[in-house]
């Protein structure tokens, strides 16, 4: 078989991906085997590959593939999310384009046009993800949005609204006026912002009397229905019971009390909006205050905005401030630094609303939630540090707002029979919902044409909070097979900006509609930041094209690159030189295949010692490397259980075992060490292949011709087994002697082809178990074992042992021992002022355990090395 000298990773990724899918070993279905199940975080359906992705994905792709080689039924199910708000702008910025008004469209006008896109553009996310190799059930790919999907979220929400859980409420709500809906509170984000403190000057009526107000907000003076003082503050007490006139608008308010009034804040008074500020709405509520909204929905002023009527309210805000100023009723301008709300999605900064929105109780369903995670440990988040998180977000929950003022999305299944907001029903279709009208109404003769549904949607995490129960389809039908087989999922990886939104939503889902949790673990990830530690963002434009460093370094140098250094919820300082990194590992394993391979085979030859020790001594170091990689995979230490497997075949294969059973120049290998030898690579195949899919496959299929259901994929995860820990240890001593002849080769110009002489004083009584590598590897004539220094040769130390390589006739002993007393000197005045560190108290006692322990060994060092420098100065005198 012609093996290339190179890996050509684009050739090879889409050779064995096109192969995997072919003979569906993504491909799950229930059977008596034990399951492993993750469900996908859904990307938008507007999405394109980013970073976090890669990383996310790798994660989840590192997981299934080691669950499938374990002999699990790995079932990895992805799909996409409708993402209501995102999709709906793209989809109305392209008809703005088109000169069409999303307006001017009725509903279903509008949803062809947003399924026309989502068909075109949709989904370009998980064709992505193939390129990083992740090996996803395609069979099984679920869109929130699917006829069968839309149906359980619509099912739930009746279920939850006949429970009493969901109801209709006139409530202060968060508006984005970009997108034109209400946000969920989580979905506001709280941005510190520089702005301004405006003084303004209220008249009271009937009286040559004014207050002073503070508000950082002057435009909204025309929803003003009251100013409020505090009862207990004396400046104010003469106002009691007076009015006060609106500047600009000239109404007549009334001057309240109430002891929310901060009289430290500002000038001891406040003006009330009822209509824009949730505080306000609960003293006008308290107060019994008129209600004006002067806003239309795109925040802009309405016809209570007069002159400024259709101005944007940031436009209004310094068109009112002026004609204050103008007035004289402006006083003062102070800079103020305050809390901004802003769309999760759009950013634009949040509007207080009063609006009829649908709620869902949350209180009551995240009991079992909190107990999951906080107290029976039944759900495990990784790291344990993000309980913290969410334990201060579920014991403060609020009611969830789930309607939203769009187009996109499941409708909300309520439908209206009167005139009033009271007259609806609820029903999963509009047939039920005619019956159910019949009842209520008492009125036989009512049909679909009299029933209006409900305009809103729901919001879209109201579909994905079923997520991993719907793509098993335990909703419509929770008794199928797929459902009892693969739920609970095992493990759940995404990022913890979406805690709240998606995680503890679905382990709510999960206890109201299974009784049970969604997933056992939660792997949560940090971000990816530039080497800078700024977050990646198309706006700083320090975020990689994700594709373009895939064809660079190949699917497998970049997901190396990202896990390196990612441990589970710490950010990762993205730099590409690790996609390099991953690549040359790639690269390293090629060569030392391509150097097994290239090696020739005599059959009669015995296995030499040295070979059987070598494979002795790689067998029980793979294993001592499997338990570490095993106990960081169950701890989700997934950069640190890579890091053991780079080590491992990188230094120990590659650096140590290769070089081991290496025949001589031009000599053949003997079958036994040879088949032994491909053994060993083979399992260095299966725990590098989660990490490195398409670059083991392909060496698997090169070692020897497979039959589809010998692939690498679904091979088998090596096993245990007992590991010779003396052999590692005396390995240690021995790579040490090794190294140490080389240095002694290296520094004298020595030849390697020359074999010298060797002698060993073995103050360790160190057993000889490597001494015939040790004769190989520094290819050594024989090994002496002496009592007594060797007279004119060089010397080295490795713990007691001392060792000797003659030298006499070959070197000018003069300068040699010039050279030895001058690094003698060198080291003895090094040590002193260890020792003069060390002798300090003060050090001692107040320096870092780590920093004094590295004094210690210093010292140590050094006084090994004075040992080692004074007996090879004695053999050369």
């Amino acid at each position: 078989m012609n093996i290339p000298s190179k890996y050509n990773a684009q050739e090879v990724e889409s050779k064995w991906y096109d192969y995997w899918m072919k003979h569906k070993y993504f491909h799950s279905t229930p059977d008596n085997r034990e399951p492993y199940t993750i469900v996908i975080p859904p990307p938008n359906v507007t999405g394109v590959l980013h970073m976090g992705h890669m990383l996310n994905n790798t994660i989840q792709d590192v997981l299934i593939r080691r669950a499938r080689l374990q002999g699990k039924n790995a079932c990895w199910v992805p799909g996409t999310d409708h993402a209501s708000i995102a999709t709906e702008a793209k989809v109305v910025a392209k008809l703005r384009e088109q000169g069409i008004n999303k307006s001017d469209l009725t509903r279903d006008e509008f949803l062809k046009h947003a399924w026309d896109w989502t068909h075109e553009y949709g989904g370009v996310i998980l064709e992505q993800l193939k390129k990083l190799g992740c090996s996803c059930d395609w069979d099984r790919t679920r869109f929130t949005m699917d006829p069968e999907m839309s149906e359980s979220v619509i099912k739930v929400f009746v279920d939850l609204y006949e429970k009493g859980l969901i109801y209709r409420g006139f409530r202060m709500v968060n508006w984005d006026p970009e997108a034109k809906t209400t946000l969920s509170d989580e979905e506001v984000v709280h941005e510190e912002r520089q702005g301004k403190l405006y003084y303004i000057n209220y008249k009271v009526a009937d009286s040559d009397d004014v207050l002073t107000i503070a508000t950082t907000r002057p435009e909204t003076i025309f929803g003003d229905t009251a100013i409020c003082i505090n009862p207990n503050d004396e400046r104010f007490s003469h106002l009691k019971g007076k009015k006060a006139i609106v500047p600009i608008a000239n109404r007549v308010i009334p001057i309240i009390e109430d002891d929310y009034v901060d009289v430290e804040f500002g000038t001891g008074c406040l003006k009330v909006t009822p209509a824009h500020d949730e505080n306000d709405k609960n003293l006008g509520d308290k107060h019994d205050l008129e209600v004006i909204d002067i806003f239309n929905d795109d925040a802009s002023l309405n016809h209570y905005g007069l002159q400024f009527e259709g101005m944007d309210r940031f436009e209004a805000r310094k068109a009112v401030a002026k004609a204050l100023e103008d007035s004289g009723e402006l006083i003062k301008t102070e800079n103020y630094t305050n809390k901004v709300g802003t769309s999760e999605r759009t950013k634009a900064v949040i509007e207080p609303r009063l609006s009829d929105q649908w709620f869902l109780k949350m209180e009551d369903l995240a009991k079992p939630a909190i107990d999951a995670v906080l107290k029976n440990d039944t759900i495990k988040l990784f790291p344990k540090k993000f309980e913290n998180t969410y334990r201060h977000w579920m014991e403060n929950i609020r009611d969830w707002n789930i309607s939203r003022q769009l187009l996109w999305g499941q409708q909300i299944p309520a439908y209206y029979y009167g005139d009033g907001k009271e007259d609806f029903v609820v029903a999963e279709t509009l047939e039920q919902a005619v019956e159910k009208a019949r009842k209520v109404t008492k009125n036989n003769n009512l049909k679909a044409s009299d029933l209006t549904q409900d305009s809103d949607a729901l919001d879209t995490w109201f579909s994905s909070w079923l997520w991993p129960i719907s793509v098993f389809d335990g909703i419509r039908n929770p008794d199928n097979e797929d459902i009892n087989y693969y739920y609970p999922t095992n493990d759940l990886v995404t990022g913890p900006d979406i805690l709240f939104f998606w995680v503890a939503r679905m382990i709510i889902a999960g206890y109201e509609y299974r009784g049970e949790k969604p997933f056992s673990n939660v792997y949560l990830t940090g971000l990816v930041r530039d080497k800078q530690r700024r977050k990646m963002s198309k706006q700083l434009g320090n975020s990689p094209d994700a594709l373009k460093l895939i064809e660079t370094y190949g699917a497998g140098g970049v997901r190396v690159g990202l896990l390196l250094s990612s441990a589970a919820g710490n950010d990762l300082m993205f730099d590409e030189a690790l996609c390099q990194q991953g690549k040359a590992f790639g690269n390293k394993i090629w060569n030392a295949f391509r150097l097994v391979k290239g090696w020739e085979v005599d059959s009669k030859l015995e296995q030499p010692e040295s070979s059987k020790i070598a494979i002795a001594w790689y067998q029980s170091k793979f294993q001592k490397a499997l338990i570490e990689i095993e106990d960081h995979f169950s701890k989700y230490r997934l950069s640190d259980a890579l890091m053991a497997i780079y080590k491992l075949i990188f230094d120990d294969f590659c650096g140590w075992f290769l070089e081991m059973i290496k025949p001589g120049y031009q000599q053949p290998i003997d079958s036994k060490t040879l088949d032994e030898t491909i053994a060993l690579l083979e399992d260095n195949l299966k725990i590098v292949h989660p990490f490195m899919p398409f670059i083991t496959e392909d060496i698997w299929h090169y070692i020897a011709e497979r039959k589809p259901e010998e692939a690498l994929i679904v091979s088998k995860w090596p096993e245990t087994r007992p590991i010779n820990e003396s052999l590692i240890e005396e390995f240690n001593l021995a790579s040490e002697v090794i190294s140490g002849i080389r240095n002694i080769r290296k520094e004298k110009n020595m030849a390697f082809k020359d074999a010298i002489d060797f002698s060993v004083i073995n103050n360790e009584e160190a057993p000889k178990t490597f001494d015939s590598l040790i004769a190989k590897l520094g290819n050594l004539n024989a090994i002496d074992y002496v009592n007594e220094p060797l007279d004119g040769a060089l010397t080295f130390r490795v713990k007691s042992n001392e060792y000797f390589v003659p030298m006499a006739g070959s070197i000018d002993v003069a300068a040699e021992l010039e050279k030895l007393q001058g690094e003698l000197e060198y080291t003895e005045g090094f040590l002193r002022s260890v020792q003069k560190k060390l002798s300090n108290e003060r050090f001692v006692n107040n320096a870092p355990e780590q920093v004094v322990a590295s004094e210690k060994k210093k010292e140590a060092d050094a006084l090994a090395k004075i040992e080692t420098l004074k007996s090879s100065i004695k053999s050369l005198q």
